[in-house]
């Protein structure tokens, strides 16, 4: 598995992932810095049937780059994480994100070294925990 940048094309992929609409995740595309990650074995410039493993989505306000989306594999996700942990590190800024607090991704991002700060807001009726590093 590989990261790289997100192009349009993802937009698919990234919606079969969430579940949302296509023009949602193409928005998401244009809107933030996109990262996902591929399988190892597909040419990205042939294949346009790519199979995104995962994405992280994120930007930076003040003093905090936040991770608005982080969806797919658990591998994958674990890999996409240090892509804007990288980007706070090197502008000395903090990281935060919610997660569902059934989200099986819990425990990849305490692996990273977030900590739960306190209970985030609710989507959808799913009640999310604030996290951050």
């Amino acid at each position: 598995m590989h990261l790289r940048d997100a192009v349009e094309r993802d937009a698919d992929w990234m919606a079969e992932l969430t579940g949302r609409p296509t023009d949602v995740t193409r928005n998401l595309v244009h809107d933030r810095t996109v990262r996902v990650a591929v399988a190892d074995d597909v040419d990205d410039a042939e294949d346009e049937e790519e199979p995104v493993r995962g994405f992280v989505a994120y930007d930076a306000r003040r003093e905090t780059v936040h991770i608005t989306q982080i969806q797919g594999t658990v591998d994958a996700c674990r890999r996409l994480l240090d892509a804007p942990l990288a980007f706070a590190r090197h502008e000395g800024m903090a990281v935060e994100l919610l997660l569902a607090v059934d989200d099986e991704l819990r425990e990849v991002v305490e692996s990273k070294g977030f900590e739960e700060i306190g209970d985030g807001p609710q989507f959808e009726g799913t009640q999310t925990i604030r996290y951050r590093r």
